[in-house]
């Protein structure tokens, strides 16, 4: 065989090897890549969403009722009584004077923050999303641009 003509086929054989894989691409499903980008938005403003919690407990509550002091308590007397209420461990009180204690349930309020709803401007247009922490003053946001393909029924 002359090498031209040799050479000519090997050369088709090459172009017919390199286009297998194109003709087999053809039965497969092509991935477009995503148009997807990263910028940052201006945070206009962020309002906290609050979630409220009630909690009751029950806590004991003993009537201590002093003794009033009567007329003929002097100034002085009165001023070594309340030392003596201070000093003392049980508040004063003789140990023979009843205490009446009874439970009593007692409510409290909790305001917890499980949310943020976030205001933001981006390219002039204004957002609003509700995140879950605060983002500060600017906002990571991901741009994703898909052409609108039309149905076959709307042409």
């Amino acid at each position: 065989m002359p090498r031209t003509l040799l050479s000519s086929r090997l050369l088709l054989i090459a172009v017919l090897v390199a286009a297998l894989p194109a003709a087999r691409a053809q039965d497969s499903v092509v991935v477009q890549a995503e148009n997807v980008r990263y910028d940052y938005a201006q945070v206009l403003r962020v309002t906290p969403v609050y979630q409220t919690l009630t909690a009751t407990r029950m806590e004991e509550e003993c009537d201590q009722s002093p003794r009033p002091p009567s007329e003929s308590d002097s100034r002085l007397s009165r001023m070594v009584g309340a030392v003596k209420d201070a000093l003392t461990r049980n508040g004063g009180r003789e140990e023979d004077e009843p205490v009446e204690c009874r439970s009593v349930a007692v409510e409290r309020e909790f305001h917890r923050p499980i949310a943020y709803d976030v205001d933001y401007l981006y390219k002039g247009a204004k957002y609003r999303s509700r995140l879950r922490d605060d983002p500060g003053n600017r906002l990571r946001i991901r741009v994703s641009i898909t052409p609108v393909v039309p149905v076959a029924n709307d042409r």
